[in-house]
């Protein structure tokens, strides 16, 4: 804008000065011209002068073109410099419009951040409005959830598990060759008297003389499947010394065990007393307890004319616990137990006269394992029936257990290793527990067989042993590791056990139901379990196991798989 103005005013100052410079060219001609007559030398010059102003008019006329052009160029310039003007106004209206529309779009912009501002702290309102009758609304159904759990002193809760079992492999006659549906159904009841006394019991499915599972089986034709007390218990815990709690009747264990020596359903009776101490000041040790008990099984009566005493069979025994903090993520539990089995011959007895047909539905008071369930080391004492028949005695045939007493004694050392480690992902802590046990007392009750009785006119007796008793096949082992947890709704837990159980190491119908056998095995299982919802739970489990083979010359019986499907609800 700048290089057009002074071109302008160069333009102006050229046109201004051409009319002085056509004057000045002018004034010779005119004064000679009134002289009159010229000299020739005159004419001369006169003609020369015509000619220098000749070509000045000429050089006149193209400036005086050149002028022109410079003019046109000029009013080009100014119809430009107008134009660019008249757009710099139409730029400054359109800038102003502009900024009069900003200005307006920026008052409806802080007006709609004002109205934003509104529905937010509405929509804040309404959401704590509807938390509130939310929080509300949950309050009434656990209200209403409590008033239905909760009776007087008395809190209820319960389980259902249905679930599908498919069994293959195992010994060559396919005799564990299955499939069927079983069920589980616990009702709890449990009550807070006062200060110092709790207690409450428990009803559950099942058969009824086995003390080892709560499942019933769908193979009963539809009849009507029993429910009976699983347990029955109270606790004496004084406010006077709180670390000191006393129980009794029939009641879940007071001890810490794995499956190794004392299965999930069973609910031992009798006594137990337990002496616990919190250390949380102390630094590593967490806390101490001490767990003893006394459990009666049964009762048998002396058959002489001279005794006839009722001698009672128990198992006493206890436990001492530690809890360690090694580190803020890391956590040991420790257990050091021992179980003494007093007389536990009624037990082998017990077994021996179940029903090997239908070992489900045994005769009236006797234990309900199959035949593979009871693989300790016994020795029973069987008579066949006699008539006499013209004064000759004649065998009937008819074959019954009088007897049957195991080879070993039964005096279990246990000891368990826990680990509980936290990882940096809350719904996946590790588990980690191992478990040996030892039978101290194995084939120790050799020297109490009793022989075979004398012959009678009567009947006839016989005696075997079920299998040689070994004293070195004492030992057992667990080994488990848990992925996961089951608490929430979404959460999954993943677990391997590997168990090795020799003959004589356990008492083996009281400890695990699910496995091949209970001892003189080799087992495995695996289990994946997801909290489908905060009620309810799918699991999966297989079990995969087969006899040990110690000693012989026949190949070992295929691997025995046992899968479990479970569907469990809680409420």
């Amino acid at each position: 804008m700048k290089l057009t103005f002074w071109r302008l005013g160069v333009l102006t100052i050229v046109l201004g000065a051409m009319p002085l410079l056509a004057q000045t060219s002018n004034t010779p001609t005119r004064r000679k011209a009134k002289a009159g007559t010229v000299p020739a030398a005159s004419q001369q010059d006169v003609r020369a002068l015509r000619d220098v102003v000749a070509a000045q008019q000429k050089q006149i006329e193209t400036q005086s073109q050149q002028v022109q052009q410079l003019q046109d160029q000029l009013k080009q310039v100014l119809d430009s410099v107008q134009q660019a003007n008249a757009n710099a106004e139409k730029v400054q209206g359109g800038a102003d419009q502009a900024q009069a529309t900003a200005a307006q779009a920026q008052q409806s912009a802080t007006e709609a951040q004002r109205l934003a501002t509104q529905a937010s702290a509405a929509a804040a309102d309404a959401k704590t409005t509807v938390a509130q009758a939310d929080q509300t609304l949950v309050k009434r159904m656990q209200g209403v959830e409590s008033s239905l759990k909760k009776v007087g002193p008395f809190a209820f809760s319960g389980d259902f598990r249905l679930r599908d079992e498919p069994f293959f492999g195992g010994p060559a006659d396919q005799s564990q060759v299955r499939n069927r549906e079983r069920f589980r159904l616990r009702f709890n009841a449990n009550a807070k008297l006062n200060d110092d006394i709790n207690g409450g019991f428990t009803l559950a499915s099942g058969d009824i003389n086995d003390p080892i599972s709560t499942n019933q089986t769908t193979n009963q034709f539809y009849t009507r499947k029993a429910i009976a007390i699983d347990k029955a218990f109270i606790n004496y815990n004084p406010h006077q010394f709180k670390a000191l709690t006393l129980t009794g009747g029939k009641f879940a264990y007071p001890w810490y065990n794995t499956e190794l020596t004392w299965d999930k359903d069973l609910n031992p009776e009798g006594m137990a007393q337990t002496l616990a101490f919190d250390l949380e000041s102390v630094p590593v040790l967490k806390r101490i307890a001490l767990v003893g008990f006394e459990l009666p099984f049964s009762e048998v009566a002396g058959t002489t004319l001279t005794n006839k005493s009722i001698v009672q069979s128990a198992v006493y025994g206890g436990q001492l616990q530690t809890g360690w903090r090694l580190a803020s993520w890391l956590k040991l539990t420790a257990y050091s137990g021992f179980y003494n089995y007093h007389n536990a011959d009624p037990i082998a007895l017990a077994t021996g006269k179940a029903n090997l047909k239908n070992p489900t539905t045994p005769l009236v008071g006797t234990l309900p394992l199959n035949a593979t369930g009871l693989q300790n080391s016994v020795l029973t004492t069987t008579a066949t029936g006699v008539v006499t028949v013209a004064g000759q005695p004649i065998s009937t045939g008819v074959k019954t257990i009088t007897n049957a007493q195991f080879a070993s004694k039964f005096g279990l050392f246990d000891s368990i290793a826990r680990f509980d480690v936290e990882t940096p992902y809350k719904r996946w802590p590790i588990t980690l527990i191992g478990d040996y046990v030892q039978n101290t007392e194995a084939c120790a009750n050799i020297v109490n067989l009793q022989p075979t009785p004398a012959n009678t006119s009567t009947s006839t007796f016989s005696q075997s042993l079920s299998a040689p008793c070994n004293s070195r096949e004492r030992r057992a082992y667990w080994a488990e590791s848990r992925f996961g947890r089951l608490q929430e709704k979404g959460d999954w837990q993943f677990a391997y056990t590997r168990m090795f159980i020799e003959r004589e190491a356990v008492m083996s119908v009281f400890n695990a139901s699910d496995i091949r056998q209970g001892s003189n095995v080799s087992q495995h299982r695996a289990e994946v379990m997801y909290q489908a919802l905060n009620n309810v739970q799918l699991a999966f489990t297989g079990f995969l196991g087969r006899p040990l083979n110690f000693g012989k010359t026949t190949p070992p019986e295929d691997i025995l798989q046992r899968y479990q499907f479970d569907v469990i609800y809680k409420f």
